[in-house]
């Protein structure tokens, strides 16, 4: 069978290539095409649009390039008309995949959402329109099921498929000394760095971030980078001087590693992390975090006003419902404020046992793995109606 996949940025990327590994051994004759990342095509599905021409975080940010993103939405359903597929399987990105569902629903073709946008936060009015485009919904998070129930729709809940990710992908906590000589850091303990995947996201957090290097000289901070973002993004500010409460210096003795996240995270002492997947995977690694975000200021505002409901942004807090996690967000997000919750992160015994121990809780509640078999079953099950 045909099946026709679109994932928008980095995790629906990891999320849709497992899917897809699943779906082929089920389907040994399975095609995949799609839009995607470097993981989908390893996967074996062929790329029409790479997310990272796809990826705009913000309502500001998406305005601005508007003409790129209804440029890849035309030659997105262009191309499901034309490859004739017996699903289509979209991964998140609401803004973008909504808009397609609506298009393959006019022409007949199935729908199946892997991951549900977080309309229980914003937009609660779409599930009108999902109800409406979509076959079949699955969803990741346990309350998201309650949500869609409450709805009138049937929605299946497969669990988060970071739990398979996390436990195949990552090694037994590696000798830190071994993985420190692989990278060439020094012989102190590791703060990473994980300023997100995305151009804005770097350019909106990466500088806060190194903020921190002064005022803990006694760690090595390592900044995890991906590859499908050019190196000089990263090397602006890591070679451009910095004001200091000792005046001006380079950023010296920072240490950059490529598409090692997992690794990372196993080695550090603690994390400071942009909001996003990976908070949800350092909790699951175990690393203590602190959360960040910043944005446009008008982005930020814009989502302040339509967010209701919900009082927290990452995803260990959500699940939780609690504050796991510090979040600092837009103008929380400070020197001052940073370094008062890394302190608390590296250096108060007591702070870190309790944040370690809901780690454990938050685990438990996502299910007993295997999200990425379910989902195709779900998929396989679709394709053949």
């Amino acid at each position: 069978m045909k099946y026709y996949v679109v994932a928008g940025e980095a995790s629906g990327d990891l999320h849709a290539s497992n899917l897809i590994k699943a779906i082929r051994e089920k389907d040994s004759a399975a095609q995949f095409r799609g839009c995607g990342g470097d993981l989908m095509r390893s996967a074996g599905a062929e790329l029409l649009i790479h997310y990272r021409d796809m990826a705009y975080m913000g309502f500001w940010e998406v305005f601005v390039h508007l003409k790129e993103v209804l440029g890849n939405m035309k030659r997105c359903k262009a191309d499901i008309l034309d490859w004739k597929p017996d699903v289509l399987v979209l991964v998140d990105l609401p803004g973008f995949n909504l808009r397609i569902a609506e298009f393959a629903k006019q022409h007949h073709i199935k729908v199946v959402y892997y991951i549900s946008p977080q309309i229980w936060a914003w937009k609660k009015g779409r599930i009108k329109q999902i109800k409406r485009d979509v076959d079949e919904m699955m969803v990741i998070l346990p309350f998201e099921k309650d949500f869609y129930d409450k709805h009138g729709m049937d929605v299946h809940y497969v669990g988060h498929p970071l739990l398979d990710a996390v436990s195949r992908d990552l090694p037994q906590r590696e000798d830190v000394r071994n993985f420190k000589t692989i990278n060439k850091l020094e012989d102190k303990e590791i703060i990473a760095l994980l300023p997100g995947s995305r151009k804005q996201e770097i350019n909106a957090i990466l500088p806060q971030m190194l903020q921190m290097v002064e005022r803990f000289p006694q760690y090595q901070f390592v900044v995890s980078t991906v590859s499908w973002l050019p190196k000089e993004l990263y090397d602006k500010y890591l070679q451009t001087p910095v004001e200091t409460r000792h005046g001006t210096s380079l950023q010296n003795g920072i240490v950059c590693v490529c598409d090692q996240t997992y690794a990372l995270l196993a080695n550090a002492k603690a994390a400071i992390v942009a909001s996003g997947t990976a908070t949800l995977e350092t909790a699951m690694i175990g690393t203590p975090q602190v959360v960040c975000y910043a944005g446009s200021e008008l982005s930020y505002l814009i989502a302040k006003h339509l967010i209701s409901g919900i009082n927290y942004i990452s995803l260990p807090n959500l699940i939780m419902d609690a504050p796991v996690v510090t979040e600092l967000i837009q103008h929380d997000y400070n020197t001052e404020r940073l370094e008062k919750e890394l302190r608390l992160i590296t250096e108060d015994d007591q702070n870190i046992a309790a944040m370690k121990a809901q780690y454990e809780e938050l685990y438990t509640r996502l299910g007993n793995g295997s999200a990425s078999q379910k989902a195709a079953d779900v998929v396989i099950q679709a394709a053949k109606k």
